[in-house]
């Protein structure tokens, strides 16, 4: 049971391109936008869509992947755990964030008409 303790899996598409950073020791990270959605029927019966935003981050090959295939809009499935963390901004305040940490990443749409992982 402790392999499904803060376990997230999610599917959906990114929101912009993700932003990649190459760190000091040559570790890279990638921080990127999905959006989640979910559907449902209204009181009225018509469909409703909900859509959720999530940041998620990922660190060495998996961020490589990303950098490589998971442009805006590709729809790929995230495996990872969430992560807490704050800081103070620019005017002093406190801001607490809530982060997805991907460990596996999956491919699943089509990006530019092109179906291969080159």
């Amino acid at each position: 049971m402790s392999t499904i303790k803060n376990h997230v899996q999610l599917i959906g598409n990114v929101g912009q391109e993700p932003t990649i950073t190459n760190l000091e020791n040559g570790k890279k990270v990638a921080r990127f936008s999905l959006a989640t959605n979910e559907y449902y029927k209204s009181e009225k019966g018509e469909k409703v869509q909900n859509t959720e935003w999530h940041t998620v981050v990922a660190w060495g090959k998996t961020a490589e992947i990303i950098e490589k295939y998971a442009g805006k809009g590709k729809e790929i499935g995230v495996s990872g755990k969430l992560k807490s963390r704050s800081y103070e901004d620019n005017d002093g305040i406190k801001r607490y964030v809530t982060e997805v940490e991907a460990n596996e990443i999956l491919l699943l749409g089509v990006k530019n008409g092109n179906t291969s992982a080159e």
